[in-house]
């Protein structure tokens, strides 16, 4: 499947060193962490990249099944971020009340996100502590509202917000 150029830039677009959460399935239960670790490698073939910590159970599911997904999240959906960057211990299930949707892969898209990038895993660098997969885009899509979430200097913060700007600079 041949992914649209310009579909892939838009959607890259609204990823601003923001928080994104890294989705797959594993034998039906749909697994998912926040990383803030995602890079365009190419257009062509569109390409990104994102960085797993081998601890976690996630990175094993993406391993094994070749596939994941990647949410690029709004900055209303802090609590998505909390919770699935497992800041929000009372939640068992980060998947709960969530209605996801799949592209090709079948990884979990989350509803209203800013972007989403569907891929399957193209290659696997050993890290260290970390492997970073590279993703082959088979699908993407992007809203055409909003801003993204950011995580800055141990914050959860929106893109340009005049108050985080005044803060850094102790107005």
């Amino acid at each position: 499947m041949s992914v649209d150029a310009g579909a892939f830039r838009e959607t890259m677009a609204h990823w601003a060193s923001g928080v994104t959460v890294v989705t797959a399935m594993d034998d039906g239960q749909r697994v998912g962490i926040t990383a803030s670790s995602l890079a365009s490698v190419s257009l062509n073939p569109p390409r990104v990249l994102v960085c797993v910590s081998k601890k976690l159970y996630t990175h094993g599911v993406i391993e094994s099944g070749g596939t994941f997904a990647v949410n690029i999240l709004e900055k209303s959906q802090l609590e998505w971020g909390m919770r699935f960057a497992g800041l929000a211990p009372e939640v068992q299930d980060r998947f709960e009340d969530i209605v996801t949707q799949t592209a090709v892969t079948g990884s979990p898209i989350l509803p209203g996100v800013l972007g989403w990038l569907d891929c399957t895993v193209a290659h696997a660098y050993d890290g260290g502590d970390h492997t970073i997969f590279v993703g082959d885009v088979v699908a993407c899509g992007a809203s055409e509202a909003g801003s993204p979430l950011l995580y800055f200097n141990r914050h959860w913060r929106e893109l340009h917000d005049p108050a985080l700007v005044l803060e850094r600079r102790g107005e």
